[in-house]
């Protein structure tokens, strides 16, 4: 957030807000400008644009000046306008700065606020904060994933932390963490040894193993045969991807303060991938440790109804 938004801000007790639009989303452009006028016109204590902003991209095209996401970290919430992926990546770039989700999406388990509803909600939970000294609100706090290790490519794809003598950090993971061979399929696994606080659960072959969050269950999980996830447990799911028959074992679902480590081998190479985007590229033997990221994801204002998202999956 632009120091000048921060002090205007702090100064009258104001929250500033960021309102990021699904990229190449007209519709959620032309909401993300309805918002700012909403909140610079009604009663909720935001006197004017430098105290609401938006992404660059943005303002592009809405001819004004907008600020990178991760500058809104410093803001007292940001508004994500779009689908799932929209507020993962936001989530990436504001850590645990409160954010509320706008769904232009399909199913929306993270964004639990309608268009239509948008002008009436937002400026609600932002005179909330306005109005509360300590700035809380409804929230929700969402368990992320951090994956690090030893060694591996520099030049694999990593956007995580810089390695330091060998060792490298990936960004933190809302949905899940991925180990995997060199490809899917015939001939392109690994073996893994999966370990949960030390104890070994299974040691075989297999595409890969997917470790999730309850957020993430119902994501690439799923799609492994992995189990639903009520967003309120307070667990993680790890899952075998193709694993050969025999070396096969269910997924298991653990406490989320586990500590799970996923060590490769017969492999020529092979990735860790934390929400499909970051990525480090490992030379086997190689040991992935995953564990919860010091920092959540925190949800503000109304929440998504868990089983009537289920029911757009069908």
């Amino acid at each position: 957030m632009a120091d000048d938004a921060d002090a205007d801000a702090d100064a009258t007790g104001n929250a500033a807000v960021g309102i990021v639009a699904q990229r190449a989303n007209e519709r959620a452009r032309d909401l993300a400008v309805a918002l700012q006028d909403r909140l610079a016109a009604d009663e909720t204590g935001v006197p004017s644009d430098d105290a609401t902003v938006v992404d660059e991209l943005t303002a592009e095209h809405i001819d004004q000046s907008g600020v990178p996401v991760d500058a809104m970290a410093d803001c007292d919430l940001v508004v994500s306008i779009g689908g799932d992926g929209t507020l993962l990546y936001v989530a990436r770039e504001v850590g645990n700065t409160p954010i509320l989700g706008v769904n232009l999406g399909e199913v929306g388990f993270l964004n639990a606020v309608s268009p239509d509803d948008a002008l009436t909600v937002v400026p609600a939970v932002v005179e909330h904060l306005r109005s509360d000294a300590d700035r809380s609100t409804k929230q929700r706090e969402l368990v992320r994933l951090q994956a690090t290790g030893n060694g591996g490519d520099e030049a694999g794809g990593s956007t995580g932390e810089t390695p330091t003598a060998g060792r490298w950090t990936l960004d933190p993971a809302l949905n899940e963490i991925v180990v995997h061979g060199p490809r899917r399929g015939h001939g392109g696994g690994a073996t893994i040894d999966v370990r949960v606080d030390g104890r070994q659960y299974v040691e075989g072959h297999a595409d890969g193993v997917l470790v999730s969050t309850p957020t993430g269950s119902s994501a690439y999980n799923l799609s492994e045969g992995g189990p639903l996830v009520h967003p309120t447990a307070n667990s993680l799911v790890v899952t075998q991807m193709a694993a050969a028959g025999e070396e096969s074992m269910p997924p298991l679902v653990v406490d989320a303060e586990t500590e799970v480590t996923l060590s490769v081998t017969n492999a020529e190479t092979a990735y860790v991938i934390s929400d499909g985007r970051d990525r480090q590229r490992l030379d086997p033997p190689a040991t992935v440790t995953v564990s919860a990221a010091p920092e959540p994801v925190t949800l503000v204002g109304p929440q998504v109804e868990f089983f009537e998202a289920l029911e757009k999956l069908g």
